[in-house]
């Protein structure tokens, strides 16, 4: 054995001990109770740095809103901001600057969360800020009408304007026709339109309270002070009872749906939806481990043969959308100004069969377990990024100890998981294909 290969396979053994060592070293403690009005809290102490983050998730997102009014949740993003009873229009903005800190909040299908981190001193300024507008968030007419008008120019830029822009709500609604998840959070104009004030009111009244809610706070903490201030800002607030709304079931294998949609865009792209299961399904372990197989790198299967041997495209990605009642795996490729959109569709099946009937290398395995694992460690390196897998596994588990624990749920999956899931859910019969073309004006001479 040559000196230089024995030394490349040191380092691999001591690569994967290091990642074990971290993996034992990153564990997440923290304390978790709830209050009378149904607020489950959850704190979590790092004294590392002299920072504490807030995040608080409200389990209201866009499967919850009705078919004719969808974008509300992701409105209530832009209200929440507006002005409590305490608080005035933007001054949220201005309190959380004020004490160097950084806030945003984020709206999917399923949940909508607003946070921010600050010096470790102004918890109590977070806590209060929080508990203000989860009670008594101003939703009146001018700010209903203003946000309505801000969020409709959001959807025309990001949206309806960019190239490729359509392409997960033309996903989403031919996969989910009918079913839950069949709209994106940012909704349609139409339904913003027609929508009217007293709906916006009862919308509030029935998500945004603290039954339906998780706060965590996490950083440089006492255990006993944050529980007092906690129960001081929130144990006083009012619950809503909102009860619990019943799903369209997520239906798989319906048959193949493929089409072409000609957008404002100069190369072709193409865009494949497999429908998969829910967050909590063990089968989404091996379904992210095999799209890592596909793309995950340039040394991946789809890269590989799609982008540097064949030639046929110029990028390749993929990921699993994984909602908390079902989802996609989808993929993605963005052609060159002559490629074919079908013959990038055929290699991409021709490696999915693979998958579906050939085991996949020790090597290739191992290298996308090593990478999950490394991505583990890295996200834990925030109060912030724990704050939100917290909130995360109480949210759509009810199981918060799954940030120590759900790493072992991909180190486990065998190569026969592997051909068992993509069997399963990577058919013909479970995908939507859309081939986005460039209209004749925008094709590329």
């Amino acid at each position: 054995m040559s000196s230089l290969i024995h030394l490349k396979i040191i380092t691999v053994i001591l690569m994967f001990i290091s990642a074990k060592n971290l993996t034992a070293q990153a564990k997440v403690e923290f304390e978790e109770f709830d209050l009378n009005n149904g607020l489950h809290v959850i704190l979590h102490k790092d004294k590392t740095n002299p920072i504490v983050s807030v995040d608080v998730w409200y389990h209201v997102g866009a499967k919850d809103e009705d078919s004719a009014r969808t974008g509300f949740a992701h409105l209530f993003e832009h209200m929440m901001f507006q002005g409590s009873e305490n608080v005035g229009k933007t001054e949220h903005f201005d309190y959380i600057q004020k004490a160097g800190g950084t806030l945003n909040g984020t709206t999917n299908q399923d949940r909508t969360n607003y946070f921010e981190t600050v010096p470790s001193n102004q918890l109590e300024l977070l806590l209060w800020l929080e508990s203000d507008r989860m009670s008594t968030l101003k939703v009146n007419q001018e700010n209903f009408d203003n946000q309505r008008e801000v969020v409709k120019e959001e959807k025309r830029q990001r949206y309806d304007n960019a190239p490729y822009g359509s392409r997960w709500g033309e996903l989403m609604k031919r996969a989910f026709k009918n079913q839950t998840y069949e709209w994106i959070p940012i909704g349609s104009i139409e339904d913003l339109n027609s929508a009217d004030l007293s709906y916006a009111q009862e919308f509030y009244k029935k998500y945004y309270s603290p039954d339906n809610a998780v706060l965590v706070v996490s950083g440089d903490i006492n255990y006993d002070e944050a529980k007092e201030l906690v129960i001081k800002y929130f144990g006083g607030l009012k619950t809503s009872n909102t009860g619990k709304k019943t799903y369209k079931e997520i239906i798989f294998n319906q048959g193949e749906i493929k089409d072409v949609i000609y957008d404002n865009v100069q190369l072709p792209a193409l865009y494949i939806g497999y429908k998969s299961p829910g967050a909590a399904n063990k089968d989404i372990y091996p379904l992210e481990i095999i799209s890592m197989i596909l793309t995950g790198g340039k040394s991946s299967r789809l890269y590989s043969s799609i982008v540097y041997e064949k030639k046929i495209a110029k990028q390749i990605n993929s990921f699993v959308w994984d909602n908390e009642l079902g989802g996609m795996l989808i993929i993605s490729a963005t052609g060159f100004k002559d490629s074919s959109p079908e013959e990038i569709e055929r290699e991409i099946t021709s490696q999915i069969d693979k998958l579906s009937n050939e085991e996949v290398l020790d090597k290739e395995l191992q290298k996308v377990k090593n990478s999950i694992e490394n991505d583990f460690v890295t996200n834990l390196q925030t109060t912030m990024r724990k704050a939100d897998l917290l909130a995360h596994y109480w949210t759509y588990f009810k199981k918060t100890d799954l940030i120590n624990t759900a790493i072992d749920n991909y180190l486990n999956v065998t190569k026969g998981d592997i051909i068992n899931t993509a069997k399963k859910y990577l058919n013909i019969n479970n995908r939507v294909i859309l081939y986005y073309l460039p209209k004749k004006e925008n094709k590329v001479n």
